[in-house]
């Protein structure tokens, strides 16, 4: 029984040893380290808006005469900016804006004898307002549901705001013109809307704006003899605008992924 048992033994032994060195005889695996790819979340863009202004009453005044019924003609606009964005949340860019002429008019106090021999009324006053803005803006977006993005924004900056085509027309038929003028205004805006992702650099945006461009002036003029002369003002200058665009981001794909690396043997 004893010689039996040393037997088994002695087989386990030489088992656990040919285990061992069949062991030592394999290459030992190398573990490379693959570095992290960051996730592209921002890059500068371009962007491109047409958009349809609607502007408010304005106030016009020639001297101390103010004038009653003011209106301003609705009107379009084109632009272009350069922005980048930061991360998943915020955004800023430069943008210039022109809009086309708008009409301005209303109805200058015309005393006698303007409408006639003894008669006064109303004279119809006209100008057209021509606009070029530039403005710095910040967005802040809401978040991304199904490639919708929803966004904020409050922008400052300047505008060149130029009367230009002055003209009356006198109850009593007789017409003319005042010459204008232009002038650099703070501007400010503040807007909300949403994008709509295209592709992984195009989007497109729609929204609103609301635009202070300030004040415009003709140059100083006299109606004639001795009176003073003054400045047509045609002031608080502001527009509602409904606008859409086209972004197109760059360097804005998917992280790259490696592929795993398999240790061969």
């Amino acid at each position: 029984m004893s010689s039996h048992i040393k037997k088994m033994c002695l087989a386990g032994v030489a088992i656990i040893v040919s285990s061992a060195v069949h062991a030592a005889d394999m290459p030992i695996p190398v573990i490379e380290h693959v570095p992290e790819v960051p996730v592209v979340t921002g890059g500068w863009y371009l962007r491109g808006d047409i958009g349809y202004k609607v502007y408010q009453a304005p106030s016009v005044a020639y001297g101390p005469s103010n004038f009653a019924n003011e209106k301003m003609d609705r009107t379009g606009m084109i632009g272009v900016g350069v922005g980048y964005k930061f991360s998943d949340y915020l955004r800023a860019d430069v943008t210039v804006d022109y809009e086309f002429p708008a009409k301005v008019t209303g109805y200058a106090p015309c005393p006698a004898p303007c409408g006639g021999p003894g008669v006064g009324g109303f004279s119809t006053e006209t100008a057209d307002i021509d606009v070029l803005t530039f403005l710095v803006n910040g967005y802040i977006d809401l978040g991304t549901w199904a490639g919708f993005t929803p966004y904020v924004g409050a922008g400052i900056g300047t505008s060149y705001v130029t009367a230009k085509d002055v003209k009356f027309v006198n109850p009593n038929g007789t017409s003319g013109s005042y010459p204008g003028d232009s002038s650099w205004n703070f501007s400010w805006a503040l807007m909300a809307g949403g994008s709509y992702e295209l592709s992984q650099n195009w989007a497109i945006d729609a929204g609103y704006r609301y635009l202070n461009i300030g004040n415009a002036y003709s140059k100083s003029f006299s109606t004639g003899g001795a009176n003073p002369s003054y400045k047509i003002r045609y002031e608080d200058l502001a527009a509602h605008e409904f606008r859409v665009g086209m972004r197109y981001t760059f360097n804005s794909g998917p992280a790259f992924l490696p592929e795993p690396i398999m240790a061969k043997y």
